[in-house]
Order: C-alpha cells, then sequence, then structure tokens
C-alpha cells in the first residue's frame, strides 16, 4: 500500500460524513506507519472500543470504511473463530462481527454489511506471519504465503464493494 497522509485518509471515508471522518483518532502518526506491508490501513479506535476502520486500495482510488463491532459476551479458549478476511484462526475472542453503514442513499435508507474479521484488524500481518494467533488450531495451509496475501486482497476487495455498492467516483 502506498503511503498516506492524515488528509487523505480522512478524506477517503465513503460510509460517513465529512465531519464525522475530521472527528475520527488515527492510529497514531501516519507518517510511521509501515505502509509497504499492508494491504489495508486497519484499526481500532482507542477512544470509543466498539469502532473500527479500514483505509484501503480499492479500483484506483483510496477508500475509507468506518466499521462497528458486536459486543462480546465473553472470552473461550476453548472455542475457535475464523477472520472472513484472511481466514487465521483465533480464540473466539480474537474475531468480531463488523458491521459498515453502505455508502450513499442506501446507506443513509440504514443498511449495513457485516462480516467477521480479525478482532484487530491486522489481518495484513497475520498473512505475512508477523502476528501469531493464540488459537490452540490453526488450518495448517499449503498456500504460500503470496496467495495468502492475494486471497485476502480479493475478500478486502469484496467487501468493499459491498459498502461501496455502484459509489465508483461518486462523492458520498
Amino acid at each position: 500500500m502506498d503511503q498516506l497522509t492524515e488528509a487523505e485518509v480522512r478524506d477517503a471515508f465513503i460510509n460517513c460524513s465529512k465531519g464525522d471522518a475530521k472527528k475520527i483518532t488515527l492510529p497514531g502518526p501516519v507518517d510511521e506507519v509501515r505502509w509497504a506491508r499492508l494491504d489495508f490501513l486497519g484499526w481500532r479506535d482507542p477512544k470509543a472500543p466498539e469502532r473500527g476502520y479500514l483505509v484501503v486500495p480499492w479500483r484506483g482510488r483510496i477508500v475509507g470504511i468506518a466499521l462497528r463491532s458486536s459486543s462480546k459476551s465473553g472470552k473461550s479458549l476453548m472455542k475457535s473463530t475464523m477472520c472472513s478476511l484472511c481466514l487465521t484462526v483465533h480464540p473466539s475472542s480474537g474475531v468480531s462481527l463488523f458491521t459498515a453503514r453502505r455508502a450513499g442513499a442506501l446507506g443513509r435508507e440504514g443498511n449495513s454489511v457485516g462480516t467477521y474479521m480479525c478482532t484487530d484488524l491486522q489481518c495484513s500481518r497475520y498473512v505475512r506471519g508477523e502476528l501469531v494467533s493464540e488459537a490452540f488450531v490453526s488450518l495448517g495451509e499449503t498456500i504460500d504465503r503470496e496467495s495468502k496475501i492475494e486471497r485476502l486482497q480479493d475478500q478486502v476487495e469484496q467487501f468493499v464493494s459491498r459498502v461501496a455498492g455502484d459509489l465508483v467516483g461518486v462523492e458520498d
């Protein structure tokens, strides 16, 4: 992923107002992000833990998506769950259901989409082996790292497309 400025990150959001985008707590100084090792920038808001954000290269532009996570009832080390984006298996507390308001008119009507993602939104780091899940079970996949990265990019593309709908090139 190419390096972005704070203004570029804030301007990228397609499913919240410009005013809401200005209020987003960014994941620290954006000039310190290791952009080249990311397929998307994902983070949780430390001031509002139920909120998360993705900033993704999508169809020739940068798109930001504001997310909400479901509330967890408890942690279980005996249960495992899988991220729908990177297919990393985690203890149940390591995956959350995230929903995103759809962009444009559909979002203003209250429509949203959701998927299960790594709770920390660090899928790029899991597929590269920089982070390791604490799950007792792993898939033991036989595909190489590049194939995992491509699969992650495809899954993210599909999720962003569901949020964006027909918004290509149109401002919210």
